[in-house]
């Protein structure tokens, strides 16, 4: 699917060339897939997954702000070979609502697990937040990663790093100062 995307764009591609191109019979593809849609949750699926059999232990010294850099840059890593697919996908989607929706909705799920592999939580109140909040620096590094032609992207990495400190500084004066009582000099727990 995402080569044919690549190609002719999320809305034009249709299921008889995605058929086509995996060498599957129609019949086939809708045993296992019934629409676009689904076709795209089984690649967001992998991707995740590509990225969680990829995180390993051990990383705990790190800051929570380190670890979810290295998830993150891992999850541009699995999706370095459908850029191309990637950028038609989202500049093709507003124009397909559900769909878009659905996007919003899945992309939510990605970020937080790519939040637990890097040793946050994403649950409860806080977790949600933060699932916001991480959805939210993603979708902006996308966009420079879909500009960044370098071999080792040093403008997504560089910018990755930007809004993962500045998310780090206002949680921690945030946390700073919802505990009263704790002095300037202690520092801050981790809350990222």
């Amino acid at each position: 699917m995402l080569a044919v995307v690549a190609e002719k764009g999320w809305m034009r591609a249709s299921m008889h060339e995605i058929a086509d191109r995996a060498d599957v019979s129609i019949a086939q593809l809708y045993d296992h897939h019934r629409t676009k849609i689904s076709i795209l949750s089984a690649c967001m699926r992998r991707v995740d997954h590509a990225v969680l059999a990829g995180v390993g232990k051990g990383a705990e010294s790190e800051s929570a702000r380190d670890r979810l850099f290295d998830v993150m840059m891992k999850r541009f890593d699995a999706l370095t070979p459908h850029k191309e697919a990637v950028g038609r996908i989202l500049r093709d989607i507003p124009f397909d609502p559900p769909a878009a929706l659905w996007l919003a909705c899945r992309a939510k799920n990605s970020m937080r697990w790519m939040l637990e592999a890097a040793g946050v939580s994403g649950s409860g109140i806080l977790g949600r937040i933060r699932i916001k909040g991480l959805l939210a620096i993603y979708v902006a590094t996308l966009r420079v990663w879909l500009g960044d032609d370098s071999e080792d992207m040093g403008k997504t990495m560089a910018f990755l790093d930007k809004r993962l400190t500045r998310a780090e500084t206002v949680v921690n004066r945030a946390c700073g100062f919802a505990r009263p009582g704790r002095r300037s000099s202690e520092p801050a727990e981790e809350a990222v």
